[in-house]
Protein backbone atom coordinates (compact mmCIF):
# COMPACT_ATOMS: atom_id res chain seq x y z
CA UNK A 1 0.00 0.00 0.00
CA UNK A 2 0.82 3.44 -0.48
CA UNK A 3 2.14 5.37 2.71
CA UNK A 4 0.17 8.00 4.59
CA UNK A 5 1.78 9.59 7.50
CA UNK A 6 -0.07 7.76 10.48
CA UNK A 7 -0.80 10.06 14.08
CA UNK A 8 -3.16 9.47 16.84
CA UNK A 9 -7.00 10.75 16.54
CA UNK A 10 -6.76 13.32 18.62
CA UNK A 11 -3.66 15.02 16.89
CA UNK A 12 -4.67 14.80 13.48
CA UNK A 13 -8.22 16.20 14.81
CA UNK A 14 -6.27 19.42 16.48
CA UNK A 15 -4.35 19.31 13.28
CA UNK A 16 -7.28 19.19 11.10
CA UNK A 17 -9.04 21.99 13.42
CA UNK A 18 -6.29 24.39 13.11
CA UNK A 19 -6.05 23.66 9.41
CA UNK A 20 -9.81 24.57 9.01
CA UNK A 21 -9.29 27.50 10.83
CA UNK A 22 -6.71 28.63 8.35
CA UNK A 23 -8.03 27.57 5.06
CA UNK A 24 -11.87 26.95 5.57
CA UNK A 25 -12.03 25.59 2.02
CA UNK A 26 -10.79 22.52 1.09
CA UNK A 27 -9.35 21.90 4.68
CA UNK A 28 -9.88 18.14 4.64
CA UNK A 29 -8.57 17.67 1.06
CA UNK A 30 -5.57 19.69 2.48
CA UNK A 31 -4.86 17.86 5.42
CA UNK A 32 -5.07 14.19 3.03
CA UNK A 33 -2.87 16.17 0.92
CA UNK A 34 -0.70 17.01 3.75
CA UNK A 35 -0.11 13.84 5.45
CA UNK A 36 0.85 11.68 2.28
CA UNK A 37 3.54 14.67 0.87
CA UNK A 38 5.17 14.37 4.55
CA UNK A 39 5.41 10.43 4.14
CA UNK A 40 7.38 10.53 0.81
CA UNK A 41 11.43 11.53 0.79
CA UNK A 42 12.31 14.95 -0.69
CA UNK A 43 13.20 15.73 -4.32
CA UNK A 44 16.74 16.96 -3.09
CA UNK A 45 18.94 16.22 -0.46
CA UNK A 46 21.01 19.53 0.61
CA UNK A 47 24.84 19.17 1.89
CA UNK A 48 26.71 21.82 3.94
CA UNK A 49 30.49 22.52 2.87
CA UNK A 50 33.51 22.64 5.29
CA UNK A 51 34.68 25.72 2.89
CA UNK A 52 37.51 26.10 5.31
CA UNK A 53 38.97 22.67 4.56
CA UNK A 54 38.53 22.65 0.92
CA UNK A 55 36.93 24.72 -2.03
CA UNK A 56 33.19 24.24 -3.24
CA UNK A 57 34.22 22.33 -6.21
CA UNK A 58 36.70 19.98 -4.57
CA UNK A 59 34.12 19.09 -2.21
CA UNK A 60 31.55 17.71 -4.83
CA UNK A 61 34.46 16.40 -6.81
CA UNK A 62 35.02 14.11 -4.06
CA UNK A 63 31.17 13.47 -3.36
CA UNK A 64 30.69 12.83 -6.84
CA UNK A 65 33.22 10.19 -6.93
CA UNK A 66 31.53 8.40 -3.80
CA UNK A 67 27.97 9.04 -5.40
CA UNK A 68 28.86 6.95 -8.71
CA UNK A 69 30.67 4.01 -6.33
CA UNK A 70 27.38 3.84 -4.58
CA UNK A 71 25.05 4.57 -7.14
CA UNK A 72 26.25 1.96 -9.47
CA UNK A 73 24.76 -0.91 -6.75
CA UNK A 74 21.62 0.86 -6.86
CA UNK A 75 20.45 0.78 -10.83
CA UNK A 76 23.36 2.32 -11.96
CA UNK A 77 21.98 5.82 -12.38
CA UNK A 78 24.55 8.60 -12.25
CA UNK A 79 24.26 11.20 -9.48
CA UNK A 80 23.00 14.99 -10.25
CA UNK A 81 24.97 17.19 -7.91
CA UNK A 82 25.15 20.85 -7.93
CA UNK A 83 26.63 23.91 -5.97
CA UNK A 84 23.08 25.79 -4.78
CA UNK A 85 23.34 28.87 -7.17
CA UNK A 86 21.95 31.19 -3.78
CA UNK A 87 23.79 29.12 -0.88
CA UNK A 88 27.05 29.07 -1.81
CA UNK A 89 28.32 26.45 1.14
CA UNK A 90 24.92 24.29 0.24
CA UNK A 91 25.63 21.22 -2.22
CA UNK A 92 22.42 19.83 -3.59
CA UNK A 93 21.97 15.95 -4.75
CA UNK A 94 18.95 15.25 -6.99
CA UNK A 95 16.57 12.36 -5.76
CA UNK A 96 14.97 10.18 -8.02
CA UNK A 97 11.55 8.41 -7.60
CA UNK A 98 9.37 6.73 -7.04
CA UNK A 99 10.62 3.94 -9.39
CA UNK A 100 8.97 1.47 -10.80
CA UNK A 101 10.09 -1.79 -9.08
CA UNK A 102 9.39 -5.25 -9.73
CA UNK A 103 8.44 -7.11 -5.86
CA UNK A 104 9.66 -10.03 -5.26
CA UNK A 105 8.41 -12.80 -2.92
CA UNK A 106 10.40 -13.18 -0.14
CA UNK A 107 9.47 -10.42 2.22
CA UNK A 108 11.41 -8.25 4.76
CA UNK A 109 9.55 -5.59 7.31
CA UNK A 110 11.41 -3.16 9.02
CA UNK A 111 9.70 -0.81 11.81
CA UNK A 112 8.52 2.84 10.62
CA UNK A 113 11.71 4.48 11.55
CA UNK A 114 13.80 2.00 9.10
CA UNK A 115 11.70 2.54 6.57
CA UNK A 116 12.03 6.41 6.69
CA UNK A 117 15.76 6.51 6.83
CA UNK A 118 15.88 4.00 3.56
CA UNK A 119 13.57 6.48 1.61
CA UNK A 120 16.23 8.62 2.12
CA UNK A 121 18.89 6.19 0.98
CA UNK A 122 19.77 4.39 3.68
CA UNK A 123 20.73 0.75 3.75
CA UNK A 124 18.70 -1.62 6.31
CA UNK A 125 21.02 -2.03 9.69
CA UNK A 126 19.74 -5.32 11.26
CA UNK A 127 18.81 -3.86 14.27
CA UNK A 128 15.71 -2.53 12.35
CA UNK A 129 14.58 -6.07 10.79
CA UNK A 130 11.29 -7.03 12.39
CA UNK A 131 10.82 -10.10 9.96
CA UNK A 132 12.45 -11.81 8.02
CA UNK A 133 11.90 -15.11 5.69
CA UNK A 134 12.63 -18.59 6.68
CA UNK A 135 16.05 -20.01 5.55
CA UNK A 136 17.06 -16.41 4.01
CA UNK A 137 20.66 -16.26 3.77
CA UNK A 138 23.54 -13.59 2.51
CA UNK A 139 22.69 -12.78 -1.07
CA UNK A 140 19.26 -13.50 -1.16
CA UNK A 141 17.44 -10.96 -2.57
CA UNK A 142 14.12 -9.77 -0.95
CA UNK A 143 11.45 -7.23 -1.21
CA UNK A 144 11.78 -4.52 1.79
CA UNK A 145 8.33 -3.37 3.43
CA UNK A 146 7.88 -1.01 6.77
CA UNK A 147 5.27 -1.67 9.05
CA UNK A 148 3.45 1.40 9.30
CA UNK A 149 1.45 0.50 12.37
CA UNK A 150 3.48 -1.52 14.83
CA UNK A 151 1.87 -4.71 14.51
CA UNK A 152 4.55 -6.90 13.63
CA UNK A 153 5.95 -8.98 15.91
CA UNK A 154 10.20 -9.33 15.80
CA UNK A 155 11.03 -12.52 14.88
CA UNK A 156 7.63 -13.44 12.89
CA UNK A 157 8.58 -16.07 9.56
CA UNK A 158 5.18 -15.75 7.64
CA UNK A 159 4.14 -13.09 5.72
CA UNK A 160 3.47 -10.10 7.27
CA UNK A 161 -0.30 -8.95 6.45
CA UNK A 162 -0.42 -5.97 8.57
CA UNK A 163 -0.45 -2.21 6.83
CA UNK A 164 2.85 -1.80 5.09
CA UNK A 165 4.31 0.25 2.60
CA UNK A 166 6.87 -1.40 -0.30
CA UNK A 167 10.71 0.36 -0.31
CA UNK A 168 12.51 -1.67 -3.04
CA UNK A 169 13.93 -4.52 -3.01
CA UNK A 170 17.72 -5.27 -1.57
CA UNK A 171 20.45 -7.80 -0.92
CA UNK A 172 20.85 -9.92 2.79
CA UNK A 173 24.06 -9.53 4.07
CA UNK A 174 23.39 -11.32 6.76
CA UNK A 175 21.33 -14.47 7.47
CA UNK A 176 17.67 -14.64 9.08
CA UNK A 177 19.17 -17.21 12.22
CA UNK A 178 22.26 -14.59 12.65
CA UNK A 179 19.75 -11.55 13.04
CA UNK A 180 17.26 -13.26 15.70
CA UNK A 181 19.44 -15.28 17.61
CA UNK A 182 21.99 -12.49 18.80
CA UNK A 183 21.40 -8.84 19.50
CA UNK A 184 22.98 -8.32 15.79
CA UNK A 185 24.69 -5.03 14.74
CA UNK A 186 25.77 -3.77 11.15
CA UNK A 187 24.33 -4.14 8.17
CA UNK A 188 21.56 -6.30 7.10
CA UNK A 189 19.99 -5.31 3.95
CA UNK A 190 21.70 -3.67 0.85
CA UNK A 191 19.31 -1.89 -1.33
CA UNK A 192 19.85 -2.59 -4.72
CA UNK A 193 16.49 -1.24 -6.59
CA UNK A 194 15.31 1.35 -3.76
CA UNK A 195 12.07 3.27 -4.24
CA UNK A 196 13.45 6.14 -4.07
CA UNK A 197 16.93 6.81 -5.04
CA UNK A 198 19.05 9.22 -2.77
CA UNK A 199 22.51 9.27 -1.34
CA UNK A 200 23.54 7.32 1.47
CA UNK A 201 25.61 9.80 3.77
CA UNK A 202 26.41 7.64 6.92
CA UNK A 203 29.77 8.02 7.08
CA UNK A 204 30.57 9.75 3.69
CA UNK A 205 33.32 12.54 3.99
CA UNK A 206 32.19 13.39 7.70
CA UNK A 207 35.17 16.31 7.71
CA UNK A 208 33.56 18.19 4.86
CA UNK A 209 30.10 17.80 4.51
CA UNK A 210 27.32 17.92 6.91
CA UNK A 211 23.74 16.43 5.75
CA UNK A 212 21.41 18.98 6.58
CA UNK A 213 17.97 21.09 5.51
CA UNK A 214 18.16 23.51 3.20
CA UNK A 215 16.31 26.01 5.63
CA UNK A 216 18.98 25.12 8.84
CA UNK A 217 21.69 26.15 5.95
CA UNK A 218 19.75 29.46 5.27
CA UNK A 219 18.75 30.55 9.00
CA UNK A 220 22.67 30.70 9.90
CA UNK A 221 23.20 32.92 6.60
CA UNK A 222 20.29 35.25 7.75
CA UNK A 223 21.80 35.23 11.04
CA UNK A 224 25.50 36.44 9.49
CA UNK A 225 27.77 35.87 12.36
CA UNK A 226 31.49 37.67 11.75
CA UNK A 227 34.84 37.08 12.76
CA UNK A 228 35.56 38.04 16.36
CA UNK A 229 32.18 38.39 17.15
CA UNK A 230 30.24 36.95 20.16
CA UNK A 231 27.50 34.41 19.26
CA UNK A 232 24.51 32.18 21.75
CA UNK A 233 23.50 29.04 20.10
CA UNK A 234 20.61 28.47 22.56
CA UNK A 235 19.65 25.30 21.89
CA UNK A 236 22.45 23.78 19.67
CA UNK A 237 21.81 19.99 19.31
CA UNK A 238 22.82 18.43 17.43
CA UNK A 239 25.39 21.07 16.43
CA UNK A 240 24.49 21.57 12.62
CA UNK A 241 23.62 25.36 12.97
CA UNK A 242 26.92 25.55 15.95
CA UNK A 243 29.27 24.62 13.13
CA UNK A 244 27.84 26.28 10.33
CA UNK A 245 28.00 29.41 12.87
CA UNK A 246 31.56 29.06 13.77
CA UNK A 247 32.78 28.04 10.32
CA UNK A 248 31.19 31.84 9.01
CA UNK A 249 33.44 33.36 11.49
CA UNK A 250 36.27 31.37 10.33
CA UNK A 251 36.65 30.23 13.93
CA UNK A 252 37.93 33.37 15.07
CA UNK A 253 35.32 34.57 18.16
CA UNK A 254 33.84 33.50 20.78
CA UNK A 255 30.41 30.82 20.20
CA UNK A 256 28.68 29.81 23.13
CA UNK A 257 26.48 26.50 22.51
CA UNK A 258 24.17 25.31 24.94
CA UNK A 259 22.00 22.22 25.16
CA UNK A 260 20.05 20.52 28.30
CA UNK A 261 20.69 16.91 27.30
CA UNK A 262 24.18 15.26 28.29
CA UNK A 263 23.89 13.08 25.06
CA UNK A 264 23.23 15.62 22.88
CA UNK A 265 25.99 17.79 24.63
CA UNK A 266 28.67 14.59 22.97
CA UNK A 267 27.08 14.92 19.45
CA UNK A 268 27.56 18.87 19.36
CA UNK A 269 31.71 17.98 20.94
CA UNK A 270 32.09 15.61 18.49
CA UNK A 271 30.60 17.33 15.42
CA UNK A 272 32.93 20.37 16.25
CA UNK A 273 36.18 18.23 16.71
CA UNK A 274 35.06 16.63 13.15
CA UNK A 275 35.56 19.73 11.97
CA UNK A 276 38.32 21.34 13.53
CA UNK A 277 36.53 24.19 15.05
CA UNK A 278 38.12 25.54 18.04
CA UNK A 279 36.07 28.85 18.77
CA UNK A 280 33.21 26.94 20.58
CA UNK A 281 32.49 26.37 24.62
CA UNK A 282 29.64 23.73 24.97
CA UNK A 283 27.46 23.48 27.85
CA UNK A 284 24.90 21.32 29.49
CA UNK A 285 22.12 24.13 30.52
CA UNK A 286 18.43 24.75 30.03
CA UNK A 287 17.68 27.85 27.76
CA UNK A 288 15.27 29.20 29.63
CA UNK A 289 17.76 30.15 32.45
CA UNK A 290 20.56 31.04 29.94
CA UNK A 291 20.24 34.60 30.01
CA UNK A 292 19.74 37.30 32.71
CA UNK A 293 19.23 41.04 32.85
CA UNK A 294 22.01 41.63 34.82
CA UNK A 295 24.69 43.34 32.97
CA UNK A 296 28.65 42.22 33.92
CA UNK A 297 28.38 38.95 33.65
CA UNK A 298 31.39 36.59 32.45
CA UNK A 299 31.50 34.88 29.62
CA UNK A 300 34.39 32.85 30.49
CA UNK A 301 32.19 30.28 32.14
CA UNK A 302 29.06 28.60 31.82
CA UNK A 303 25.28 30.48 32.00
CA UNK A 304 23.73 32.57 32.95
CA UNK A 305 25.22 35.56 31.01
CA UNK A 306 24.10 38.65 30.41
CA UNK A 307 21.83 39.42 26.99
CA UNK A 308 23.55 42.43 26.63
CA UNK A 309 27.07 40.20 26.22
CA UNK A 310 26.39 38.83 22.70
CA UNK A 311 26.53 40.64 19.04
CA UNK A 312 23.89 37.48 17.78
CA UNK A 313 22.01 35.06 19.69
CA UNK A 314 19.53 31.79 17.34
CA UNK A 315 17.11 30.84 19.14
CA UNK A 316 15.87 27.02 17.31
CA UNK A 317 13.30 26.64 20.12
CA UNK A 318 12.45 22.71 20.31
CA UNK A 319 9.62 21.84 18.34
CA UNK A 320 7.21 18.78 17.53
CA UNK A 321 9.79 17.42 14.56
CA UNK A 322 5.81 17.25 12.58
CA UNK A 323 7.36 18.33 9.35
CA UNK A 324 10.27 16.09 8.82
CA UNK A 325 10.04 14.03 5.56
CA UNK A 326 9.65 11.17 5.84
CA UNK A 327 7.85 10.67 8.42
CA UNK A 328 5.61 6.70 8.23
CA UNK A 329 4.36 6.83 11.79
CA UNK A 330 4.37 9.60 14.63
CA UNK A 331 2.66 8.19 18.07
CA UNK A 332 3.15 11.89 19.42
CA UNK A 333 0.42 12.80 22.02
CA UNK A 334 -1.59 15.59 22.07
CA UNK A 335 -0.28 16.97 24.99
CA UNK A 336 3.01 16.52 23.78
CA UNK A 337 2.58 18.81 20.81
CA UNK A 338 0.60 21.36 22.57
CA UNK A 339 3.38 21.41 25.01
CA UNK A 340 6.11 22.78 22.32
CA UNK A 341 4.39 26.70 22.16
CA UNK A 342 4.26 27.47 25.80
CA UNK A 343 8.24 26.77 25.98
CA UNK A 344 8.94 28.56 22.46
CA UNK A 345 7.58 31.68 24.36
CA UNK A 346 9.40 31.13 27.44
CA UNK A 347 12.48 30.43 25.36
CA UNK A 348 11.82 34.34 23.29
CA UNK A 349 10.85 36.01 25.86
CA UNK A 350 14.67 35.62 27.73
CA UNK A 351 15.82 37.18 24.48
CA UNK A 352 13.98 39.94 23.47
Amino acid sequence: MTAILRLRPEVLDYLETTLCRLKKEHSECLMSCLLDRLSEPPLTTTLRMNLQKASADEISQKLHTVLVEQYAKRQGFQPEIYIHPQVTDCLVVNNRGPESIVMIEKEVIVDAVCGAAVLRGSDVYACGILAAPSGMQPGDVVSLYADLNGLCRRGLVKPFDGPKCFLGNGRACVSRHDIFSSERRGLGIEMIEPLYLAPSLSGVLTDLIFPQNLPSIVCVHVLDPHAGETVLDMCAAPGGKTTHIASLMKNKGHVIALDKSKNKIAKIKENLSCWGLSCVNVYCFDGTKSVSTSDGLPLTGPPPYSVHSFDRILLDAPCSGLGRRPMLSNDMSLQEVKSYPPLQKKLFQKVC
